[in-house]
């Protein structure tokens, strides 16, 4: 059965220093993100992004380790984000990486979407987990 889980968070990025050469402004950052709501928990992450010369078109991935409960469940898993702004038009997903998912989150899968309303940070958690985790 697939399940829902939303509420709020709070992200900081960091710059991190480029440890390599490159021609295109591409940057390193940690993600540090803390969950409110139906996911209380913290990650830890990092962020490689690329804004282009175009104005509008941009992208990034990232990888963060979220731990701590799911809706009572507790235990740790990774999402993997994908996003791009093509001249203004943005795509973004984020899913949970396969087999990552620990302690009772073990066996988790799902998608997570994200909005900012009012400077507030939302993210809405469409997640499945097997009876037995």
């Amino acid at each position: 059965m697939i399940k829902r889980a939303s509420g709020t968070f709070h992200v900081t990025l960091q710059p991190q220093p480029d440890d390599f050469l490159n021609t295109l402004p591409l940057k390193r950052l940690t993600i540090d993100k803390q969950f409110y709501g139906d996911l209380e928990a913290v990650s830890r992450g990092q962020m490689l992004s690329l804004v282009t010369p175009v104005d509008g078109s941009a992208g990034y991935v990232a990888l963060e380790q979220v731990r701590g409960t799911l809706q009572g469940r507790s235990g740790s898993f990774v999402l993997q984000h994908s996003g791009s702004m093509n001249r203004g038009m943005a795509q973004l997903s984020i899913t949970v990486v396969p087999d990552s998912g620990t302690g009772e989150l073990t066996g988790l899968a799902g998608t997570m979407t994200i909005s900012i309303v009012d400077d507030q940070h939302q993210y809405d958690f469409e997640y499945f987990l097997p009876d037995s985790a």
